[in-house]
């Protein structure tokens, strides 16, 4: 091994041999470290991982798909009309079939509507708080309802309004302890008797709202006799997913055509209805991941500053403690190159050590999100090479005033040092 080499050894060992004889002074030193990096590399973390949920989301649901209802999901460009946006009709089969006959470039279309707060009840045992979601053919192509068990609405359901309903993971679990097989049992929603036919898969809450688990779907048209939806309290909306190989502008133009038409719109009006997309969240949750990722490189600025601070009182001490060694290792032929570069590596060491600290609190947070929370979690070596960069960083700047102070120690003054 050559001089720089084994120079590198040393001073790591004298660096490691620090954090062992003055824990409590280290530990304080290096918190600043290791907040710092654990705030860079959390936030860099959730920011990603939920980037790559919303994404992963928007291609179960489709990056082409339409969602047209009197409120849109932003501001149209200035301040949110909500009292205009409520006076607006809702949607209706009339617009649905207006959809499905007058927009060639629309591949599957459905009306639906959803309403919170529900009570369910089966024998004895009686839920609330369930979302009812109403919905007319091609609903479950469109949001990709999975079955767990028992089947889904079948055409002949949808269109005759039959009593017959799915329900949720959760729904199920409440309504039928035990495991008991709900196929086939009676529940009742409003007084009136539903059918259950299938159980859906868990899968929590998407990206448009519906939160299918604590929910249950039932035809568009047994739903009109239970609910008034002449009341604007009451929303139903369109969903709409264009052909392969079609614009989705295009479509939005040809969509926007068939509703003015049939909602007899003047040229001159604005519409009366929103016409949302997913992209518009994601657009929007970009702007705050931007927020966030600045709060975090802030807050983890600081903390650094802080940690630099202690890291540079540290070897301060440390070539206090030390001048006479340093004046001996002079006076045998040491060079001011060869201390600097010792003290240098030992504060970079030390600022690395507070780092791996930080990255090692993410990777058991993240085990936890994942495991604990079902939040899948994006562990990026690209973060992490981010964080133990920033901790060298950190270590050369802290370490070089004090290192450069010790290559300059005169030998005779070191030696005779007290």
């Amino acid at each position: 091994m050559n001089h720089s080499g084994q120079l590198i050894v040393t001073s790591i060992s004298q660096a490691l041999q620090e954090l062992r004889v003055n824990k409590l002074r280290t530990f304080l030193s290096l918190l600043g470290i290791t907040i710092g990096i654990f705030c860079i590399i959390a936030v860099l973390t959730v920011v990603d991982s939920m980037k790559n949920n919303i994404k992963q989301e928007m291609a179960t649901l489709g990056s082409d798909v339409l969602y047209i209802g009197r409120w849109p999901w932003m501001d149209e460009g200035g301040e949110y009309k909500w009292w205009e946006f409520w006076r607006r009709p809702s949607m209706s089969i009339k617009e649905l079939r207006a959809i499905e006959n007058n927009v060639p470039s629309a591949q599957l279309a459905t009306l639906c509507f959803s309403v919170n707060g529900q009570a369910l009840k089966h024998h004895d045992q009686e839920i609330s708080g369930i979302s009812v979601y109403a919905v007319t053919e091609n609903f479950d192509r469109l949001q990709n309802i999975e079955i767990a068990d028992g089947r889904y609405l079948s055409l002949a359901d949808l269109n005759g309004g039959t009593n017959n309903v799915v329900i949720g993971d959760e729904a199920y679990r409440q309504l039928f302890p035990g495991n008991t097989d709900p196929k086939g049992e009676v529940i009742s929603l409003k007084g009136k008797k539903f059918t259950v036919v299938g159980v859906m898969k868990k899968v929590g809450q998407n990206m448009a709202g519906f939160d299918f688990d604590e929910g249950v779907v039932i035809p568009y048209y047994s739903a009109a006799a239970l609910f008034d939806l002449s009341d604007l309290s009451y929303d139903p909306f369109l969903i709409i997913k264009s052909r392969e190989g079609s614009n989705l502008t295009d479509m939005k133009y040809e969509v926007e055509g068939a509703l003015r038409q049939v909602r007899k719109v003047k040229p001159a009006e604005q519409n009366n209805f929103a016409i949302n997309q997913l992209s518009q969240i994601s657009e929007r949750l970009d702007l705050m991941f931007g927020t966030i990722n600045i709060i975090g490189w802030v807050i983890a600025g600081f903390s650094l500053l802080v940690g630099g601070f202690g890291i540079a009182n540290i070897m301060f001490v440390t070539v206090k403690e030390r001048t006479k060694v340093i004046g001996l290792k002079k006076a045998v032929g040491a060079r001011p190159g060869s201390i600097l570069m010792e003290f240098l590596v030992e504060a970079v060491t030390l600022c690395l050590t507070g780092g791996l600290v930080g990255i090692l609190v993410v990777l058991m947070l993240s085990m936890v999100l994942n495991y604990g929370f079902d939040f899948p979690i994006t562990l990026s070596p690209k973060n992490f090479f981010i964080g133990i960069s920033i901790s060298a960083m950190v270590g050369v700047l802290a370490g070089f005033i004090p290192a450069r102070a010790a290559s300059k120690l005169d030998p005779v003054v070191a030696i005779r040092s007290h």
